[in-house]
């Protein structure tokens, strides 16, 4: 087989390999086995680069930087939809479709009507050419480089049936398990969080480095298929040939044939909507007749032939008590609304984020306002209003501080950003203490008796002021503050003794290295080996490192320019903290679990659940944090959640116990 044949066929079975995994979620081999291919072909198009085409799986991944966004006419306008809020105005609209197809019979295809960003992809014989957001419906940005990196849209399509030109259309999406995530990592940052999931994907989407993109975990669902040689003369089955060819379509598509069929699709997940992975704020009805849609035609901003009806949100109004400005480990001053205890979506909310000053001066704050409170994906309170009608007579508007409310410092504005910082970071107790409560942590030193109280005792006393005078602690140090006897002082600093054995990747984590997260932390160290050559490392060989973008090789070079910094590191050295990986670090002990994704549930006799995790992965494993059909078994020790079990006999996932599982170690 010449090297072309064997990259057309790679190419072919990556991509289908690629559909089952991402779009049907049904993987048919192993992750490893999966890598093997693409390593395969990334070998041919090295040694051959004219076989190299930029539509190759090998590509996904995204390159660092893109030069700008271009802008593209649609062919046919994005139209938006008009909004329904009640079951009267949908019956209104079905009213009016009949009325314009003069009595005809029709049906409606109901749709969810998923929260994220509208994107344009246009296929020209079966390959993807074009990739355009909305924009102002008539034109928007060329994201073509980003959109490739998204792995359940096809780059080439499959199947038979379709077009020569085809476009269709979906809306890009940060599933909430990749929201939760990628708002994590902000917040142990410091960055400012995502307001919801919406703004995340598009925010993403506009970014210009497909390699960050890349990392997102966005994904896309498909509801319009446009072209003038469509295979159906309606909208529904030319949705499930758009499936055929590769296209990820909801699977809760419905073909509605009546008023109340409509309004059980509704009444059904008004409810259920809490349940899906990914944000929606309502439903689309269309008629499916594609000549119907026709002959109904458009206003100027909209079809006649679709309308949305948009979900309720849960809201309640309840008055401002005060805005509190708080510092974080970071220096990053967070203004928080402290309000009347309000109940919303079964929890008391007494406290909600205005994130920044930029929102605040939007929300036009005024003491003592009446605001309108909602929780973002009922999960985060966030304050979406003020009512201004119920202002009070001579109250003030809130301003943003411009000094640091812990140590006085004037604040710094971040370049390009809306936040505010407090740079003097060995001065401000809010840092200094939440530098030593992360370092302490049980996913970091993990140093037993050292809660965020102590940490504060510490700090208040003098005892510690920054993370390395931990290790200067002595029980008689320990005793002499208020409420610590001679037992918990030694129970203490036998837990400063064992951190000393911590690993060193959970160092660099504990070190509080800005936007250097848990795995970024895993990463540096695994590849670099020790602190000497992490601190020494030029920024072009920090970004070629897996997880380490632009702007965390930046980081980490600053962090190791400041004296201070290095005084502190050295001073861990010193005090026997590990500050290398041991020899040998790169290699798996074994490949017991290769290509096999495993979730820990409950608690264990013989290791901790982390030292569990830490033996998966060193035989090859990875370790998941939620059942699902990826999951090949449950390590399941005692009290496992019922939530979890009945997932797992749902989804047929084997529960291995403790004494199992370790004995398919090798021995």
């Amino acid at each position: 087989m010449s090297p072309q044949q064997r990259a057309d066929e790679l190419r072919r079975i990556i991509n289908a390999h690629n559909y089952r995994y991402y779009v049907l979620n049904e993987p048919s081999i192993s992750d490893r086995d999966f890598d093997n291919l693409l390593k395969e072909l990334e070998q041919i198009e090295k040694d051959h680069p004219e076989l190299d085409d930029p539509l190759s799986p090998t590509h996904r991944v995204g390159s660092d930087l893109t030069t700008g966004f271009e802008q593209a006419m649609h062919i046919r306008p994005m139209l938006s939809l008009g909004n329904t809020y009640s079951v009267e105005e949908v019956d209104a609209f079905f009213a009016r479709v009949k009325d314009g197809l003069e009595g005809e019979e029709f049906e409606i295809v109901g749709e969810m009507k998923f929260d994220g960003t509208s994107i344009s992809l246009i296929y020209e014989d079966g390959r993807l050419v074009r990739a355009v957001t909305r924009g102002d419906g008539t034109r928007g940005d060329v994201v073509t480089e980003n959109i490739k990196t998204i792995r359940s849209i096809p780059l080439t399509l499959q199947g038979e049936g379709w077009p020569h030109s085809l476009e269709i259309r979906g809306e890009v999406l940060l599933p909430w398990k990749e929201f939760d995530r990628l708002n994590s990592e902000r917040a142990f940052n410091e960055e400012p969080l995502f307001a919801n999931p919406r703004n995340a994907a598009s925010g993403t989407l506009k970014l210009m480095a497909p390699k960050e993109v890349a990392k997102r975990g966005l994904d896309v669902i498909f509801y319009y298929v446009l072209g003038d040689t469509l295979p159906y003369d309606n909208h529904y089955d030319n949705l499930m040939a758009a499936r055929s060819w590769g296209f990820k379509i909801s699977e809760h598509v419905r073909l509605l044939h009546s008023t109340e069929q409509v309004n059980e699709y509704i009444s059904y997940w008004e409810k259920e909507r809490k349940a899906l992975p990914v944000a929606t704020d309502g439903l689309v009805l269309k008629v499916n007749s594609l000549k119907q849609q026709l002959n109904l035609g458009f206003t100027a901003k909209s079809p006649r032939w679709a309308i949305a009806y948009k979900f309720p949100a849960e809201r309640a109004l309840t008055r401002l008590r005060y805005v509190s400005f708080e510092v974080g480990r970071m220096g990053l001053i967070t203004p928080v609304s402290n309000l009347e205890p309000v109940l919303l979506s079964g929890t008391v909310v007494k406290r909600a984020s205005l994130h920044n000053q930029d929102i605040m001066q939007r929300l036009d704050l005024h003491e003592h306002d009446m605001l309108w409170v909602e929780k973002g994906g009922e999960i985060i309170p966030k304050i979406t209003g003020v009512d201004e009608s119920q202002r009070l007579n001579g109250t003030k508007p809130v301003e943003f501080v411009t000094h640091c409310p812990a140590c006085g410092t004037p604040l710094v504005r971040v370049e390009g950003e809306a936040a505010w910082v407090c740079p003097n970071k060995f001065g401000c107790t809010p840092q200094i203490a939440g530098r030593i409560e992360h370092f302490v942590g049980r996913r970091m030193m993990n140093i037993e008796g050292i809660g965020e109280e102590m940490v504060q005792q510490l700090v208040d006393s003098g005892l510690v002021k920054d993370i390395a005078d931990i290790y200067d602690l002595t029980v008689e140090r320990l005793t002499s503050l208020e409420g610590v006897a001679d037992k918990g002082a030694r129970r203490i600093i036998k837990g400063i003794e064992e951190s000393k054995q911590v690993p060193f990747e959970r160092v660099v984590y504990a070190l509080s290295i800005p936007y250097v997260g848990e795995t970024g932390s895993k990463k540096l160290a695994r590849a670099l080996g020790d602190i000497d050559t992490i601190a020494s490392t030029p920024y072009e060989k920090l970004v070629e490192i897996e997880d380490i973008g632009p702007r965390i090789a930046e980081s980490i070079i600053n962090y190791f320019k400041n004296e201070k910094k290095r005084e502190i590191v050295q001073r861990l050295r010193e005090a026997g903290v590990q500050m290398a990986m041991p020899d040998g670090h790169d290699l798996t002990l074994s490949e017991t679990f290769a290509g096999k994704t495993i979730v820990i549930s409950g608690t264990f006799t013989h290791h901790s659940r982390d030292e569990y995790k830490a033996i998966i992965e060193s035989h090859g494993g990875k370790n998941g944090s939620s059942v699902s059909k990826k999951t090949d078994f449950i390590l399941a020790g005692d009290n496992m959640g019922p939530a979890k079990l009945e997932k797992a006999a749902k989804l047929g996932v084997p529960v291995i116990d403790e004494e199992s599982f370790l004995g398919m170690l090798p021995q």
